[in-house]
């Protein structure tokens, strides 16, 4: 694993897109196909608008999902494929497909089973993280978490986290580790303190540690 640490959040989005750029043109020349997971919530938007920029990629064979989702309408304002819709998927990026995880009126069941249906493995996958160690939907106090942590678990779970709104369908450990690249971007000192703990002591209280530290992943910190 590999941590860059930048002075500004401007030169952080402008090195993580740099790099997703180079890797995807790489992983273009060798897939005929290439998946793209992305986080929602507010925090990618900045990485979304400039890569929907780039011009020098073959977004017609690209394949944008999430790595999580909430268990809402797309009209809803927590949705995360509205805002990778709205973000990502424009200008030259508009010719990527979207393989969302969530359709309107689909319970948390149904979804995770027609998701599982469509599924396609990521090839690279883009991570946030909580103040509690969270990524994807991979709450500590989701009763789903163990699950979600085991290795023969299934590509994608439904979660309910006690500590956020909404029911979720997540990827799981077991498909994050599957992925040729990770990348986790993340801001401030709190962030940081909460990574460096993950990372000494990788366990169920802090699940981002346990996906950085799996065993043959590919992973990249981004920080500011």
């Amino acid at each position: 694993m590999n941590r860059f640490c930048f002075d500004s959040s401007e030169a952080q989005i402008a090195a993580l897109s740099e790099r997703l750029v180079a890797d995807l043109a790489g992983a273009l020349s060798r897939h005929a196909e290439v998946v793209l997971a992305v986080s929602g919530g507010r925090s990618p938007l900045p990485l979304f608008r400039r890569l929907a920029q780039n011009t020098s990629l073959d977004w017609s064979r690209i394949i944008v999902s999430l790595v999580d989702e909430r268990v809402v309408a797309e009209s809803h304002p927590d949705s995360n494929a509205a805002l990778v819709k709205a973000a990502l998927l424009q200008g030259a990026a508009a010719a990527a497909r979207f393989l969302p995880l969530v359709r309107d009126g689909e319970s948390p069941d149904e979804a995770v089973r027609h998701s599982l249906a469509q599924y396609r493995q990521p090839h690279l996958v883009v991570l946030g993280m909580g103040e509690d160690g969270h990524t994807a939907s991979l709450f500590p106090d989701a009763p789903e978490l163990p699950a979600g942590l085991a290795s023969d678990a299934p590509a994608l779970i439904a979660t309910t986290p006690g500590s956020a709104p909404h029911c979720r369908v997540s990827m799981t450990l077991a498909s994050l580790g599957r992925a040729e690249n990770l990348y986790l971007s993340i801001q401030g000192g709190q962030k940081r303190a909460v990574l460096d703990a993950a990372l000494a002591h990788p366990s169920a209280a802090l699940p981002i540690g346990l996906v950085l530290t799996l065993p043959g992943v590919v992973a990249d910190v981004y920080e500011c």
